[in-house]
């Protein structure tokens, strides 16, 4: 880990105003989009006709929900702590379960949390698009049947179009977002003037008045508070893709006193009087200007929406690198950037979900709540892990790193608690979602380890096995052979098995055994090691990052530097294809996760493929591995 500012900032800072721009697109599009449903949900999660210190209650809960969840916990502590330039659950479960030392509770608790970023990743375009475009019913009341409609088919072609990529259309994000931003400061501004004593909520009093002296109602209300902060994870997971500075200025700068005074003027028109039936969010817009809004806000929730899903398939490839989930086709869609992939599972999995939830629900009153909980969950674990970092990675002692972190579980508890009691109403969904994509990880990273258990339980030492080669006088034919495995030592099962069978060996061996780290990137002169375990025989250990694409014919010809006289202008490559049978002893796997993971990896992307092997060079060796 390295928690020096040049990790951080591992992006080019040259252009801060153009990176800062460009987050405005990739990380700020679900919290943005926040006021078009926030303030009406809690305004109906209060009761009708609000009278003013419960519209200034509200207000202040907001307010400092966003000071203390955003540009407290995330902008100023949580992004100090980065996994060698990488943020997000995921990054700094790595780096405190897994790099530091093996902690698999640590590992558990992270692994949870990014299974329910899945479930985030689903309801947001769903709540999004829906609230958008419930607009109309305040443009045009009889279009209200067709919302639903026009939902579905806005996101179906925002699905339909992920495989092409985004590059392009991509360097627009920015700059809408930008506009929405301005154009939502400036609703603000008009819903203020009409009544400037909005501000008094900017007192917390109002706020801890409204939440201790309403009963029930001033703590379940919290559940819909929580929706104002719901893209504040995505603050940290992406501070890779631009580091810290364009992302806090992008946040102080434009986003944060956005927000503010969108709020602001929502809760002055309510002062004012204006009625709380419809969404009060496109009450602020002059009639005039009202359709355009609505395309405005349209486009500004597809932008938060697509951030979301391509959050989805880059968290996937981590934990694909990782070990945790089996090895997926990923398509490059651009040459322009390594996040611009493209997951084909994943996106056809997340739009049936989307799409379900979108139907089956029909409004996003309905969908709030539904969202909060798998957001809050994965806040509160995020600040477990934040306690562990400001003792290990700062070096805080108890005292201190226990009355921050207790601040924010406190908070993040009372947030989780408040939308727990939802889970009847459509909370279910999320964490349903979780647990499903928990057990796929868990099962896969499970089987995993125990074929590499079963594999070195029958290992020939490399001298041992040469020395039958030349004893049996097995021919050795031109040529370099390069056997990828995943033993640590020893002879390599696949080239046991490829002299059984063919009766021949190459005259130049290359044994190579890839090892993805827990860290973001790895320096070149870092990737190799390699020694000459025998004759002609060389054995290597690759390494990468967890955000890294390995590539095993560059690797090699890197290689040659380092003193290896293996010639590869002509290399066969050889890999295994295990299929995954039932132990007979019963002592493996039970049969359901044995059974689960043999799906997984007979329908799990190809070694070859995976490690970008030209596949005219490639020879595929079957085995079975009982487990």
């Amino acid at each position: 880990m390295s928690n020096s500012s040049e990790a951080a900032e591992r992006p080019p800072q040259a252009n801060l105003p153009g990176l800062s721009l460009a987050a405005l697109g990739i990380v700020f599009g679900d919290i943005g989009t926040s006021p078009l449903y926030t303030f009406k949900t809690i305004l109906n999660m209060a009761g009708k006709a609000p009278d003013a210190s419960v519209v200034l209650g509200l207000l202040s809960l907001v307010l400092w929900t966003l000071f203390i969840i955003t540009t407290v916990k995330y902008v100023s502590f949580a992004m100090r702590i980065d996994n060698d330039g990488e943020g997000g659950i995921l990054a700094l479960m790595s780096l405190l379960g897994v790099k530091k030392q093996q902690r698999p509770v640590i590992v558990a608790v992270g692994l949870f949390g990014a299974a329910l970023i899945y479930g985030d990743g689903a309801i947001t375009p769903a709540i999004s698009v829906l609230s958008a475009l419930e607009g109309v019913n305040i443009a045009t009341p009889a279009l209200q049947p067709y919302i639903v409609p026009a939902a579905v088919t806005i996101l179906l072609t925002l699905f339909a179009v992920q495989s092409n990529g985004t590059a392009r259309i991509g360097k627009a994000f920015g700059p809408i977002m930008l506009v929405w931003f301005v154009a939502m400061a400036l609703m603000g501004i008009s819903g203020i003037l009409q009544h400037p004593s909005v501000f008094a909520a900017l007192d917390p009093r109002y706020g801890l008045t409204f939440l201790f002296f309403h009963g029930v109602t001033g703590f379940l209300v919290l559940g819909g508070v929580f929706l104002c902060v719901t893209g504040a994870e995505a603050l940290y997971a992406d501070m890779g893709h631009f580091g810290r500075r364009p992302i806090r200025l992008s946040w102080f700068a434009i986003v944060f006193p956005a927000l503010i005074l969108n709020y602001a003027g929502q809760a002055a028109l309510v002062l004012d009087g204006a009625p709380t039936d419809d969404n009060i969010f496109y009450r602020l817009c002059p009639p005039s200007l009202l359709v355009p809004l609505i395309v405005l806000a349209t486009v500004a929730t597809i932008i938060a929406s697509q951030s979301i899903i391509t959050g989805a398939f880059s968290m996937t490839r981590q934990a694909i690198q990782l070990g945790w989930l089996p090895r997926l086709r990923i398509k490059q869609t651009s040459s322009e950037g390594y996040g611009q992939i493209y997951v084909g599972v994943v996106n056809f999995l997340l739009m049936i979900v989307t799409i379900g939830l979108t139907i089956g629900f029909g409004k996003s009153d309905n969908l709030a709540a539904a969202y909060g909980i798998a957001v809050s969950l994965t806040m509160l674990m995020t600040s477990a892990l934040l306690f562990i970092a400001m003792r290990d990675i700062w070096g805080w002692n108890l005292v201190a790193a226990g009355t921050v972190a207790a601040f924010f579980l406190t908070i993040d508890g009372a947030f989780f608690l408040a939308n727990l009691t939802k889970v009847a109403e459509g909370g279910y969904v999320p964490l349903l979602l979780a647990m499903a994509v928990y057990g796929v990880m868990w099962v896969w990273h499970r089987g995993a380890t125990e074929v590499v258990a079963r594999m070195h339980e029958s290992l020939i030492p490399i001298t041992d096995f040469m020395a039958k080669i030349q004893s049996g006088r097995i021919p050795r034919v031109p040529g370099t052979a390069v056997f990828l495995t995943r033993t640590e030592r020893d002879t390599p099962p696949v080239m046991v098995w490829h002299v059984k069978h063919n009766r021949a060996l190459h005259e130049h061996l290359f044994i190579l055994r890839v090892e993805i780290l827990p860290i973001p990137r790895l320096a070149s002169n870092q990737r190799i090691t390699l020694r000459e375990v025998a004759p002609n025989v060389w054995r290597a250990e690759a390494r990468y990052g967890f955000m890294e694409r390995p590539h095993i014919p560059e690797l090699l010809l890197a290689s040659k530097s380092l003193g290896c006289s293996v010639d590869f202008d002509d290399v066969t490559y050889y890999v295994g294809h295990e299929t995954v049978v039932r132990r007979e002893d019963r002592m493996g796997l039970p049969a359901w996760q044995e059974s689960l993971f043999a799906m997984m990896e007979r329908n799990a992307v190809h070694v070859s493929d995976f490690f970008s092997l030209p596949s005219d060079q490639v020879v595929e060796i079957g085995r079975q591995i009982a487990i």
